[in-house]
Parts: C-alpha cells; sequence; structure tokens
C-alpha cells in the first residue's frame, strides 16, 4: 500500500525536475516579470536616461569639432602650398623692365641700381589658367577638395570642377542637372542630419563665377589674410572652406579657395556616431538584463507580498504566513518584516475579540440564567419570604449585568479611546499625589489610609508619555484593589523611583496576600478571587483593563506577594500583595 501511494509521488518529483518543466517555469516566471509594471517602470527610466546620455554624445560631440578644426587646419596648410605653385607658376606680361638711364650716370663708386621692392611690387604678375591648371590639378586630384582661384577682382578665374583629365581648362559652364525632389524618408534624414550637425550654422550657396566677394573667406584673401568658415548645405552636409591670397613679391594677385566635399566631413562623423550607437547597443542590452535582475529582487517580492496581504485580507486560511525578506536588509527587507509585525498584531486583535465576545457571552449568560430562574419560579412562590427571596436575587443579578455591561462597555472602548487621543507628558508626581489625597478623603468605608513616597534626588522628574486619565484609572483600580484587601487600619503605601530609563510605581498592602494558582491569572478578564465578598460583587475587568492600558503605554505590570517573617516552622509568610508597574520615562 505505501509502495502504490509512493509512486505517484516520486513520479511528480521526476517531472518537476525535468528540463522541460523547468524551461516552462522558467519562461512563466520571465513572461511574469517582463509584464510587470514595476519592472516595464525600471526598464522605461534606465533607457530614457540611456537615450538622453546617447543623444547628448551625439549632439555635443567634441570629435566632430575637433575633427572639423584639424581639416581646416589642413586645408589652410594645403592652400598655402597650392598658392605657392600658383604664384610661382605666373608669368609676366611683358619681358621689359624700364631703367632709367639719368640715375645709371649719378650713380657713385660702388653703388648699384636695379627695381627695388616698391617696383617690383608694382610689376603685374597676372595668373594664367592655362598654366596654373595643369599645376592645380596636379595638387587637387589626390583629395577630395575642390579648389577655386579667383582673380583680384573676386571673378572666378580657375574651377577644380571645370578641367578636364589632363588639365585643360573647361571653357563653357555646364548646365546644372536636374535634380529630383527628395522624398519623406530623405527629408526626414536630412532635418536629423541638420539638427546634429547644429542648424546654426550659416548655409552654403553657390554664388557664381562673378561674385567671388560673397564668401567671407575670399573677400579676406584678397585683402591679404586666411580664412576659414563653416557651413551646411541644403542637404545636412557640412562644408569646410578656406582661402589663402595667391600673391608674388607681397603683391596679392588673386585668391585660391579650397572646399571639402559635402559627404567629407559627415562620413567620418557618421562612422564615430555608428560606433557610438554600437557601444549603445551593448550598453542597452545590459542596462536591460541588469533591470531585469534588478526588477527581479523588487517586484517578485512585491507581488509575493501583495498576494499575501490579499490573502489576509479575504482570510482565505485561518491564519496567512506573510514572506518573510528581513535577510535582504533593505527596504523591501523592512516592508517584510513591518507586514510580518502588522499581520501578527492584527490576527492577535481578532483572536483577542473572539475571546473577548465569547468571555462576554460567558459572563453574561450566568446573571441571565439566574434572573430567567428566578422569574420562572416567582409565580410558584407560596409565601412572601420566597417571592422576597426571589425578588433579591433578580435585583443582585440586575445590578451585576449593570456592571458587567459597565465594564465591558469601558474595556471595549479602550483601544479606540487610546488611539484617537494625542499623548502627552503626564507628571506621575502630581498624578500620585492627587490619587493618594482623593484616596484618604474618601476611604469607601474600609479605614484604610494611603501613603505615597518618592525616592531619588529631590531635582528627578518623574514624567512619562501616555494619557493621564487612563493612568489615573490603573492607579486607582490598584488603590481600590488594595483597599478592599486590607484589614481596617492598615495602610497602603506606594513607592516611585526612577530604575535607569524607566519610572518604577510600586502599590503595597498589607494584606493576606495572593493565592500562588492566582498570579497568572489575576489579569485575566472576568477573573475574580474574593469569597468574603460573595459572588459577582466585582467584574474582574479591573486589572485586565489596567494590564491593557499599561502596555497600551509601551509598559508592563505584574503582581506579587511581599515576603513576611518567618514563622515556628521556618516558612516565609505573606505579608501582603505587591503591584509593580514600569512606565518609560521621558
Amino acid at each position: 500500500m505505501s509502495d502504490e501511494s509512493s509512486a505517484p509521488v516520486e513520479e511528480k518529483s521526476r517531472s518537476s525536475r525535468h528540463p522541460l518543466s523547468l524551461i516552462k517555469r522558467a519562461g512563466r516566471y520571465f513572461v511574469a516579470l517582463t509584464f510587470s509594471s514595476l519592472t516595464r517602470r525600471i526598464v522605461s527610466l534606465n533607457l530614457i536616461g540611456l537615450i538622453a546620455m546617447l543623444a547628448g554624445i551625439l549632439y555635443l560631440s567634441q570629435f566632430r569639432a575637433g575633427l572639423i578644426d584639424a581639416r581646416a587646419q589642413s586645408l589652410l596648410v594645403q592652400a598655402e602650398i597650392i598658392s605657392g605653385a600658383i604664384a610661382a607658376s605666373a608669368i609676366v606680361e611683358t619681358n621689359a623692365i624700364t631703367v632709367d638711364p639719368d640715375r645709371l650716370l649719378d650713380l657713385k663708386p660702388g653703388e648699384t641700381y636695379g627695381p627695388n621692392d616698391e617696383a617690383l611690387t608694382s610689376i603685374e604678375f597676372p595668373i594664367n589658367p592655362e598654366r596654373v591648371a595643369p599645376v592645380l590639378r596636379r595638387l587637387i586630384s589626390p583629395t577630395k577638395t575642390r579648389a577655386r582661384i579667383y582673380d583680384r577682382d573676386g571673378v572666378l578665374v580657375l574651377d577644380s570642377r571645370n578641367l578636364y583629365g589632363r588639365g585643360d581648362v573647361l571653357r563653357f559652364e555646364l548646365a546644372p542637372p536636374s535634380a529630383e525632389k527628395p522624398g519623406f524618408a530623405e527629408k526626414t534624414m536630412i532635418a536629423i542630419r541638420t539638427w546634429l550637425n547644429r542648424g546654426d550654422l550659416p548655409l552654403y550657396r553657390e554664388l557664381g563665377p562673378e561674385n567671388g566677394n560673397g564668401y567671407q573667406e575670399v573677400q579676406q584673401a584678397l585683402d591679404g589674410r586666411k580664412g576659414s568658415m563653416v557651413r551646411i548645405n541644403d542637404r545636412g552636409e557640412v562644408i569646410v572652406s578656406v582661402s589663402v591670397p595667391v600673391q608674388r613679391f607681397r603683391a596679392v594677385h588673386g585668391a585660391l579657395m579650397l572646399s571639402t566635399q559635402g559627404d567629407d566631413i559627415d562620413q567620418l562623423v557618421t562612422a564615430e556616431r555608428l560606433a557610438i550607437l554600437k557601444v549603445f547597443g551593448i550598453a542597452a542590452a545590459v542596462m536591460i538584463v541588469l533591470s531585469l535582475l534588478l526588477a527581479s529582487t523588487i517586484a517578485g517580492p512585491m507581488r509575493r507580498l501583495a498576494d499575501s496581504a490579499d490573502r489576509v485580507r479575504r482570510r482565505i486560511q485561518t491564519r496567512v504566513e506573510i514572506p518573510d525578506f528581513s535577510a535582504r536588509g533593505d527596504e523591501i527587507g523592512h516592508l517584510s518584516g513591518a507586514l510580518r509585525t502588522m499581520t501578527d498584531a492584527l490576527y492577535n486583535r481578532i483572536e483577542g475579540i473572539e475571546r473577548f465576545a465569547a468571555d462576554v457571552a460567558h459572563e453574561l449568560k450566568n446573571p441571565l440564567t439566574s434572573m430567567r430562574s428566578a422569574v420562572e419560579t416567582l409565580p410558584l412562590a407560596r409565601s412572601d419570604e420566597s417571592r422576597a427571596r426571589l425578588l433579591a436575587v433578580i435585583e443582585h443579578d440586575v445590578r451585576r449585568l449593570d456592571r458587567l455591561i459597565s465594564d465591558i462597555s469601558d474595556a471595549s472602548r479602550l483601544d479606540a479611546e487610546l488611539q484617537r487621543q494625542d499623548v502627552e507628558p503626564v507628571d506621575i508626581r502630581r498624578l500620585l499625589t492627587t490619587l493618594t489625597t482623593v484616596a484618604n478623603e474618601t476611604q469607601h468605608g474600609t479605614e484604610v489610609t494611603v501613603e505615597c513616597r518618592f525616592e531619588g534626588r529631590p531635582n528627578d522628574t518623574y514624567s512619562v508619555p501616555g494619557h493621564d486619565s487612563r493612568l489615573g484609572q490603573v492607579i486607582s483600580n490598584l488603590l481600590s484593589n488594595a483597599q478592599s484587601f486590607s484589614t481596617p487600619g492598615s495602610k497602603v503605601r506606594i513607592t516611585c523611583r526612577r530604575v535607569r530609563s524607566e519610572i518604577e510605581i510600586v502599590v503595597d498592602d498589607d494584606g493576606a496576600g495572593i493565592r500562588p494558582g492566582a498570579l497568572e491569572k489575576i489579569f485575566e478578564r472576568f477573573y475574580t478571587d474574593r469569597p468574603a465578598q460573595g459572588f459577582g460583587q466585582n467584574s474582574g475587568l479591573g486589572l485586565s483593563i489596567s494590564k491593557q492600558i499599561i502596555e497600551a503605554h509601551g509598559g508592563r505590570i505584574w503582581a506579587e506577594n511581599r515576603p513576611g517573617p518567618v514563622d515556628a516552622e521556618g516558612d516565609a509568610r505573606i505579608a501582603g500583595a505587591r503591584f509593580t508597574l514600569r512606565l518609560p520615562a521621558i
């Protein structure tokens, strides 16, 4: 029989350990984790931060700015070399230099005469396109740079785009090719490229062969200064152009302008951005994996805690166990500990209410049963004495019911009152002094006096956080209880002292003490041990309410017997009862 019953269990355990089942459970867990709201928020927020960082890197890329500066410097060096070659290839239109013969006759021995710098400056060396074109082609062809030469009036002399393969000059301008209008996708790419390439840059335009002075850098070169500009064309591509003067003997004869192609710099920048995007892809994958792991450590425990709290709400089980994550030491662990403590307190409160309801029902049933019996018997009584005895029983049960209902009402609203009222400092010295005076004035016919004593230094303070009315109720219950058990003419002593961070109050009487078996039951509801006063004279809720009030203030209370002198047999006598309570001090 046992073998047959164990076989399905073993099959179930083997099936649970099957790799396919493990994969299925992992898949279900991953799906639940992926579609979790908290997981989506964690992943989204991490990716948003990463995307913002990527956008900042792409927009504020220092590589692009450094690349543009380096390209401009290299173009300036290249332009100066080409300008020197162009100036060296220029020829003079005339082969004669005018010499003044009278100046030769005035020369003294050792003096020479020739053209000075001013004369050389005044000699014109115009740029000959036929001689410059082959030189320009040889210097420009290895690069992707466009070269344009302007004369002193800003008129285009030579353009590297208008050269034959052998370096001959093209004597006519070709009509610009008909360009198709860009589509939506191309327009979108142009807009993105323009935004990434700083849309605040000036737009590059072709000004024609007669308007070289319209370029700022060309104008600077014609004035004898080097110049550079960074622009973007209508396709969002960066164009870097530089211009240097073409001069000979410090005379400016024109300007050389070098410009990059539209996609020259953008290809390098695009390659760099593709590398950044690759790094972004790897970082995003790592970020997603780490976010999922982080979410698994947060969303999973949170979901288990939420499910447990929902089961507590629906009361599916008698006592639902909240998962314990307190070993984590973080906020989830703190939340788990708080929920477990709250749930235990809730279950204890529910169980306490159920026990209280059962005790109330039991205590109310006794006088009601007695009253019903008396009422049913009353019509059958034949003598006045019997009827008077039955009426006395009914009256006694009515008073007992009244006391029970009053004490039950006080006990039931005690917790609510303690929660609603604000905690304030309570002066224990003043409270005990007032209650002692009231007890000595009333005495309730017991002829038992009360004395109060404070131990410690005169400047010691005796203040506790709490509610003075409820603490006064506790002291009054203890005093009345001690007076009721004390013999006439004796004393009830109250001693108050500081014990480290607590205030200790001790109430001693000279009564018969507490039976050893009743020390553990004395604070239970409806428990009373007063044989001398008769049955039903007390509800048994006084000490129970006192303990409830003290525990609500964060203190504790207990009872014990005071040891007295030793009798003839060597046993210690009981000198009276002692109630001790301690409250946290301010």
